[in-house]
């Protein structure tokens, strides 16, 4: 049988939350809630669903491929900066099948064999995958404090390093970084290496200390910052996202991106979801107000540690006693899907008011409650 690539087989593969119909197949059970892979539990804008039935009442334009450029979608997000002070042009923004896509075919412009990249550990595993898949090396810091440790990351640099990854905020801890130290950061990153900043939470961020990605982007540095329509904008089962670079960034990556990598459904969907605010606030608003419920629900639970977050979902670290996956298969019995993240660590999604207060229901029967 052919073989892979020798560093091909050290990857292992992403395995993703565990979809409601595979454990309601599995165990027998019926209306089970998944809270396992941060999805947005409202939904997309009104407006977009109906522009989708729009699109599907053409039945001749589905025999039609989407507009590589993306031109309308790029209007629409040159226009929501542009209301924030943020001039962009179509040539500084690129379109992707989620922004996991552009991640990695970022990482295939300007990694190869023997090269290194520099990411924290615990965080997106992607990052290390991709880089890995090219022959690269993967240079995992541990985070302090659950975030990033920015200090030993710029320790990590060599002549050899061509990508820093930065989660910002961090999935799974939902930590962020903050201006200073992100911006003290910049200033000592070489010229010659492409920071990826990956804002997939961005939108769910309400500390006023988070740092602006997009001033060092102004300020013409080898940056890439990555944002998604998956979570916030509740498109996630269409996979879209988009980066922002320098021009000669973007011209480089457009080289590897695959010619029609972005449907139109996506395109339409997206163009109209930047245009409804009120619809973001409303799910920014139920995800606060959930927030705070979960808070004041895991503080009465003596025995378990979380970390505050800045996205839509919660880490939980366990008592020693425990581990993850009987934790995660406990829940699972009861119908609620969570995401083990690590031997003692949990990550749960924030949901709707009901959907949290099923997973409370449920978690708090594993420690007698």
């Amino acid at each position: 049988m052919i073989k892979p690539l020798s560093y091909v087989e050290k990857i292992q593969p992403y395995i993703p939350g565990k979809p409601i119909k595979e454990v309601e197949r599995e165990i027998g059970i019926k209306e089970c809630i998944k809270l396992a892979s941060n999805e947005n539990p409202v939904g997309p804008s009104p407006e977009v669903i109906n522009a989708i039935k729009d699109f599907l009442s053409k039945p001749v334009e589905l025999g039609r491929y989407p507009e590589g450029s993306g031109y309308e979608l790029k209007n629409a997000l040159c226009e929501l900066f542009l209301k924030k002070g943020i001039q962009l042009s179509h040539d500084e923004i690129i379109l992707g099948n989620g922004s996991n896509e552009l991640l990695d075919i970022a990482v295939r412009t300007y990694i190869g064999p023997g090269d290194e990249a520099i990411m924290a550990q615990p965080s997106f595993v992607v990052y290390s995958m991709s880089v890995i898949a090219q022959g690269g090396i993967a240079c995992e810091v541990p985070l302090k404090d659950y975030r990033h440790n920015l200090e030993e990351m710029l320790k990590k640099v060599t002549d050899k390093t061509k990508i820093i990854f930065i989660a910002n905020p961090n999935n799974p801890t939902g930590t962020i970084n903050y201006k200073k130290e992100f911006g003290e950061f910049m200033k000592a990153i070489p010229d010659n290496i492409l920071v990826i900043i990956d804002e997939a939470y961005y939108e769910y961020v309400r500390e006023p200390d988070y740092p602006d990605s997009l001033e060092h982007f102004k300020d013409d540095r080898d940056i890439l910052i990555l944002r998604t329509f998956s979570k916030a904008y509740g498109l996630a089962s269409l996979r879209i996202g988009y980066g922002i670079a320098k021009k000669e960034i973007i011209t480089e990556i457009n080289k590897i991106r695959q010619p029609f990598n972005t449907n139109t459904i996506a395109q339409i969907a997206a163009e109209i979801a930047v245009k409804d605010d009120e619809h973001l606030k409303k799910v920014i608003e139920i995800n606060e107000n959930g927030k705070k419920y979960l808070y004041s629900e895991l503080d009465k639970i003596s025995e378990i540690k979380y970390i505050p977050t800045q996205t839509n979902f919660i880490y939980i670290i366990l008592p020693d006693k425990m581990s993850s996956k009987e934790v995660f298969d406990t829940l699972l019995i009861q119908g609620v899907i969570v995401r083990p993240v690590g031997p003692a660590e949990i990550r749960v999604t924030i949901g709707l008011p009901d959907e949290n207060k099923a997973f409370i229901s449920a978690f708090k029967k594993i420690f007698g409650g």
